[in-house]
């Protein structure tokens, strides 16, 4: 698959370096920097495609995805990185501190984006290794989402633990601790350097994160749970059958032969979709889907009623 890379502005990548460092600018650094980055997700994309071809144009669809977000990233840095020159650079006088404290808020903002650009890459990962999603009708739903939530609590753990070991004050007794826990003198040293707000280690806002999506796994295991020991039922009225099937985790209406046009238009406007392998309109079994297949019942019955 051709690789696809965006346009990077080097003049302006140039300028930014110059208003913050000494150091000559190299030039096309950036360019191979955001190349380097993309190269990674086509890389990842390039392994997806060999070992699970089915996901190849899914996979490439995100690797283009990502140079191209990748690229809005280093092109915005660029331009921020114009908006205030560094105090090293410009001395002290008259220093234009507000602008300067614009400029630090937009780089948080733009390291915010980066972050979110990283997802993607992670996506690919996630589908190279079959652990991008977990449906609910998966026969180890249950045992996936278990094992995960296992995943997101042990590194809730380790994050805690870090952070504890960063804050010691015998910094050597700390790295030791970090050390201990598997870290890389390179991992560390990065969990050492402050982010834009002089952070260190892991940043409140990402443990909380994972604790809510930890929460959110525990809350859909939970559900599903419920349902599983629920069992499947159905009913069957004159004209369709309805059934709620929890091994497929469907809302399934039956009918006979092809309902006619005004039952499909009911069907498709409350979120049911044909799915000719079960011979069935259905629906995943969530709350909202539950609501709409009571209405749509409801209203079948009904039209049987009125025949």
């Amino acid at each position: 698959m051709e690789r696809k890379y965006f346009s990077i502005n080097e003049s302006s990548a140039k300028v930014a370096h110059d208003m913050m460092s000494m150091r000559d600018y190299k030039a096309g650094s950036t360019t191979e920097e955001y190349r380097r980055a993309v190269d990674k997700a086509y890389d990842l994309a390039d392994k997806v495609a060999e070992k699970r071809p089915e996901e190849a144009e899914r996979v490439y669809r995100l690797a283009e995805r990502y140079s191209k977000k990748m690229a809005e990233y280093y092109n915005k840095e660029s331009s921020i990185g114009m908006m205030c020159p560094s105090i090293l650079v410009s001395g002290g006088g008259n220093f234009p501190v507000r602008k300067k404290e614009k400029q630090v808020a937009a780089f948080g903002r733009n390291r915010e984006f980066y972050k979110y650009v990283q997802g993607i890459l992670d996506k690919i990962e996630a589908i190279l290794y079959g652990k991008e999603i977990i449906k609910s009708n998966d026969e180890r739903a249950i045992e996936k989402l278990e094992e995960k939530l296992e995943d997101m609590k042990s590194l809730q753990e380790q994050m805690k633990a870090a952070n504890k070991a960063i804050r010691l004050k015998d910094t050597e007794a700390g790295n030791d601790q970090l050390r201990e826990m598997g870290y890389s003198e390179e991992a560390i040293a990065e969990l050492r350097k402050p982010d834009y707000c002089g952070r260190l280690g892991y940043p409140d806002f990402e443990l909380s994160n994972n604790n809510a999506n930890i929460h959110r796994v525990e809350e859909r295991i939970r559900r599903l749970k419920a349902v599983k020991e629920k069992g499947s039922s159905e009913q069957e009225y004159k004209t369709f059958k309805a059934v709620e099937n929890t091994e497929a985790m469907r809302y399934q209406i039956i009918f006979d032969g092809k309902p006619e046009a005004e039952i499909r238009d009911i069907l498709k406007s409350n979120g049911f979709k044909w799915a000719p392998s079960q011979g069935a309109w259905q629906r995943q079994i969530t709350t909202n889907g539950k609501y709409a297949f009571e209405r749509v019942v409801e209203k079948l019955k009904e039209m049987e009623d009125q025949a």
